[in-house]
């Protein structure tokens, strides 16, 4: 999804983007959000459950040799559905969307952004597996630009995502953010880097 280039061209465009304001913004990267392991079992005992019913209705199979189909229906479609794109692609988009917010939350918490002085630390957050980008501001922040600012920002980002210009649209966001961070937060006397400029890359939870 990003290169090193392109990971280093983030890392610069946050520490530019910080030199003018207050707070502190953080770049994660997540490979997925989730594994889902528990969905090829689902999908797979759901049509264990289906296989013997035509066998018994339409059939003189004995009952033994029904059973044993359906272990094997179980185990072989188990087995086949553990392939990561057919897994992600059986998990409903809903289910996706709640697991990357939940590993979001859990990021703004780890990174301890929710630690800046005057709240004004923000988490840019994309989850490649679920296709799916959040901006998580600090109260201090969150309470000087509206939501449709950062709605915004999400489009480009993942408008360029989806063109492959990953780290260009990271690169651009990250300088939005900095733009309505500095404009209601600028950098005074004595600034410090409170939390590293790094863009964080996590594999799959």
């Amino acid at each position: 999804m990003i290169s090193e280039a392109d990971k280093l061209n983030v890392e610069k465009a946050i520490g530019e983007a910080e030199k003018h304001t207050s707070g502190e913004i953080v770049a994660v990267i997540a490979q997925a959000s989730g594994g889902y392991y528990y969905v090829p079992y689902l999908w797979a005992a759901l049509a264990a459950l289906i296989v013997p019913w035509p066998l018994i209705y339409w059939t003189w199979m004995p009952v033994q040799e029904i059973y044993l189909i359906q272990l094997a229906v179980f185990a072989v479609l188990a087995l086949v559905l553990h392939y990561q794109p057919l897994r992600f692609a059986l998990v409903p988009r809903s289910v996706m969307r709640q697991h990357a917010h939940q590993r979001a939350m859990q990021q703004f918490v780890a990174r301890d952004i929710y630690t800046t002085p005057g709240h004004t630390g923000v988490l840019l957050f994309v989850s490649a597996a679920e296709r799916y980008v959040e901006i998580v501001t600090d109260a201090g922040i969150h309470a000087k630009v509206p939501d449709s600012e950062w709605e915004s920002i999400i489009a480009g980002l993942t408008t360029e995502i989806g063109n492959g210009n990953a780290g260009k649209g990271l690169v651009q966001a990250i300088q939005r953010i900095g733009e309505h961070m500095a404009a209601h937060f600028p950098a005074g006397p004595g600034k410090q880097n409170l939390l590293p400029n790094h863009l964080v890359m996590l594999s799959t939870e």
